[in-house]
């Protein structure tokens, strides 16, 4: 299968930038954008496809409650924090994981979704993100199945293995853990581009990475027609509502605090801390083997963003038991995974189902 071009990359769109342009573009780039005006709001977000009430406000993100059941365990999914909008995981019908999720039947399905961050939370850490995470699992009763995507998953697992018994079952899809587990464009570029090049892309956008002057320095174009087929897994016969959806959630970029950003660079993506055990968080290091929970893990065999390997080896690292651990590798790319209608119809099941099975 044709790889999702290097624009459809959720994450670190300066290092993609820097490993196509060179480090002499981007150090360009970054001049230019030191003179740019204010920060931009992100505009009119897309909208979610299936009804929700905000159930929690926090500084840094908010829950979007799809269904209540006081009688059984909630389901937490993270979202993604990598400059396109949590909606990616309710894009449209039969395109939405959540709709997948409450037809297979599971309780209370609840959504972690970032905000976009403002000059005031320009000094936000990972530390900020994982400490408001443990707020909302207390708050939906303190132990959850949770559900990690992308991003969203290595903040799962840090939270796993800081407190375990908050999570009664884990699921990674499409997560980078060991960033050396195999080598991907991403990885290469981040490490090969000096810290002062993306120091500096942060000091330009008043401490934030900007979305939007980030989507309009390299040009990038609404994805066409063949590409959105291929990420939504549909045929020609798509319909135009659907296109524009697609298009109208990748033009809405959000807005990352500088320090978060600055620190996975750093810790996560340039000397893989957290996969190495090396990985201070809330004031302790973070030990893998204590997340005992059973485990599933979704990669995509065409994920180019993070290959499968990066993801699978977390089966050596956890402590849970090997016969609690399940995998699935699916046809697809790194997006397919959340809004591919093939993926949602065949391996979402299988992980609800799993889920399901471990119901107290």
């Amino acid at each position: 299968m044709k790889a999702e071009p290097p624009l459809w990359n959720p994450w670190l769109w300066p290092v993609v930038a820097a490993t196509c342009a060179g480090e002499v573009a981007l150090n360009a780039v970054r001049q230019a954008l030191v003179g740019a005006g204010p920060v931009e709001s992100i505009g009119q977000e897309p909208a979610w496809t299936t009804p929700n009430r905000v159930r929690l406000d926090l500084p840094t993100l908010r829950v979007r409650e799809f269904s209540h059941d006081p009688g059984g365990l909630p389901t937490l999914v993270v979202a993604p924090f990598a400059l396109h909008g949590a909606t990616l995981s309710d894009l449209a019908p039969g395109h939405s994981l959540i709709e997948s999720l409450l037809r297979e039947g599971l309780a209370q399905v609840c959504l972690v979704e970032s905000k976009s961050a403002t000059t005031s939370m320009r000094f936000l850490s990972i530390d900020s993100y994982l400490a408001d995470l443990v707020v909302v699992v207390q708050d939906l009763g303190g132990q959850v199945n949770l559900i990690g995507l992308c991003q969203g998953g290595w903040l799962s697992l840090m939270l796993a293995a800081r407190f375990p018994k908050m999570i009664h079952s884990l699921v990674l899809v499409g997560s980078p853990i060991d960033l050396d587990a195999a080598p991907s464009h991403l990885v290469a570029g981040t490490r090969a581009t000096a810290p002062t090049i993306l120091e500096g892309l942060v000091h330009s956008g008043d401490g934030l990475i900007v979305g939007s002057r980030m989507l309009g320095v390299w040009g990038a174009a609404p994805p066409d027609r063949p590409t959105t087929q291929q990420v939504l897994q549909v045929g020609a016969d798509i319909c135009e509502d659907l296109v524009e959806r697609y298009r109208h959630w990748h033009q809405c970029p959000i807005n990352l605090p500088g320090a978060f950003y600055l620190q996975v660079v750093e810790q996560l993506f340039r000397r893989n801390e957290l996969a190495k055990g090396e990985f201070r968080a809330l004031g302790q290091l973070l030990d893998l083997s204590a997340v005992k929970a059973p485990l599933f893990l979704l990669a995509g065999r065409d994920d180019d963003v993070t290959p499968a390997p990066q993801l699978l080896a977390v089966r050596d690292r956890v402590g849970t038991p090997a016969r609690e651990i399940r995998t699935a590798v699916a046809p697809c790319g790194h997006l397919s995974l959340f809004m591919g209608a093939r993926t949602l119809r065949h391996e979402w099941p299988q992980i609800a189902g799993h889920m399901q099975t471990l119901s107290p």
